[in-house]
């Protein structure tokens, strides 16, 4: 009896303070989602409403995230397939040389580089006449800022600043509003410029960019 009795009056307490704090539930849509509501009409109608619109609104949220995983999903199957692609395209290739020029092309046409440049620490045989092919000794002053980037194999993504951006597209960076920026490990830099300045931003997944960077390298000492 003592329980019970304790039972009600605790009840009687929570009952007079949800009366003075009306807007309660508002704070905490768990606990509303999970009282039980007596059938019958009246007052707890409202309440019913109530955990009917949260049980929706939870739908709708789960229901917009779904929609996300998928579309991140069907953006990823097709990163894969174009990186599996490239790295076919770059074994095929004959020769240093035109390995290199594989991997420009493949930029440019399959991820829609507006800009693509490579910057080599040694020369190439064979790239004379390659407007997007530049030399850049690794011990280069030039080089100072993309040291990190070099050193821990992590390509960039987002704005260049305008002397790095003038490196790596020359007369092309004014047009470059984002980049990509994949160290080469003995190789040098690749860079791939948009107009797009939303394209490539800070914190954006690099999983295929490092892949891409680690065929070419892989590639490139198949052919010495």
């Amino acid at each position: 009896m003592t329980d019970e009795r304790t039972t009600r009056d605790q009840a009687t307490e929570v009952a007079q303070w949800l009366r003075r704090h009306p807007r309660f539930l508002e704070q905490y849509p768990d606990i509303a989602a999970n009282l039980v509501v007596p059938r019958d009409a009246g007052a707890s109608t409202s309440l019913a409403s109530y955990q009917l619109e949260v049980l929706r609104e939870k739908n709708r949220e789960l229901t917009r995230r779904l929609h996300e995983l998928f579309g991140n999903a069907q953006v990823n199957e097709r990163l894969a397939v174009r990186t599996h692609q490239l790295s076919l395209a770059l074994m095929r290739a004959q020769g240093s040389a035109e390995t290199l020029r594989t991997m420009v092309a493949v930029l440019r046409e399959d991820f829609a580089g507006d800009a693509v440049r490579i910057l080599l620490f040694h020369p190439v045989d064979g790239l004379a006449d390659a407007d997007w092919a530049q030399v850049v000794p690794q011990a280069d002053a030039r080089l100072e800022g993309f040291r990190e980037s070099i050193g821990s194999g992590e390509p960039f993504c987002g704005r260049l600043l305008p002397e790095r951006a003038s490196l790596l597209f020359g007369s092309a960076a004014e047009q470059v509003a984002s980049s990509a920026v994949l160290p080469v490990a003995g190789v040098g830099l690749v860079a791939v410029g948009s107009t797009d300045a939303h394209r490539f931003f800070p914190g954006m997944g690099t999983l295929f960019l490092r892949m891409m960077a680690e065929a070419l390298a892989t590639a490139l000492a198949r052919k010495d």
